[in-house]
């Protein structure tokens, strides 16, 4: 993905909650490149996920331009949560690293609920 001038602080350096944002979009494309249909999740299985916990390390302040790849990588899968490590790239050098829990929840209560079982073996494969 490539930095926009709306991505930036004053300074021309990626405002550090955009970083957020890309880990956000690139798991949902992660997901999606697994098949999983966010809304078809929603409506046949009353599931989705929600974001429990995140812990962000900025190391280097990617600019205007820049050309990131942002990654995914599952660390950990539990009954009702992952647990992933994704890094903002710019090349080989890391500008950002987040460890992020996403939790499987009942949309009507947001309650944890379990991972499909067909949906937990895509993310294990």
């Amino acid at each position: 993905m490539r930095v926009y001038y709306e991505d930036t602080d004053f300074g021309g350096v990626v405002y550090y909650a955009n970083y957020l944002r890309y880990f956000e979009r690139a798991r949902t494309e992660w997901l999606r490149s697994l098949g999983v249909d966010h809304q078809r999740l929603a409506r046949e299985e009353g599931l989705q996920f929600v974001v429990r916990r995140a812990e962000l390390d900025f190391l280097r302040g990617a600019r205007l331009d820049d050309e990131l790849a942002i990654t995914v990588e599952l660390v950990e899968l539990k009954r009702s949560y992952v647990m992933l490590r994704q890094q903002a790239l710019r090349g080989e050098e890391p500008m950002a690293i987040a460890m992020v829990q996403a939790a499987c929840v009942r949309r009507d209560t947001l309650k944890p609920a379990a991972l499909p079982a067909a949906l937990a073996a895509r993310l294990a494969a």
